[in-house]
């Protein structure tokens, strides 16, 4: 079963940081300056959980992954509330 969720980084190394960008870029949209939006099932959530700890500084580096809900119907959208300018997922295919 697919879930939304945020995944929120601050990390104060320019390396390691770009490095959870490309990672991230592969996994969900990019939706602000350090946050994207995944669409995971539970291996997926676990698989990325581990190429992170791969680059990150335990003692560092920080990463919040937020369950925000099931993935649902042809086009989901997360419940997020948005204060300005709105986020839309992008379209994605799921190759099965």
């Amino acid at each position: 079963m697919r879930r939304f969720f945020l995944v929120s980084y601050d990390i104060p190394d320019d390396r390691r940081r770009n490095r959870v960008f490309k990672l991230l870029t592969g996994w969900g949209d990019h939706v602000q300056y350090s946050v994207f939006c995944c669409q995971l099932n539970p291996r997926e959530c676990h698989q990325l959980e581990e190429n992170l700890r791969k680059i990150l500084k335990q003692n560092e580096d920080q990463v919040l992954l937020v369950d925000v809900g099931l993935v649902e119907g042809e086009h989901p959208e997360p419940e997020i509330s948005y204060i300005g300018r709105v986020w839309k997922p992008d379209v994605r295919s799921q190759i099965v």
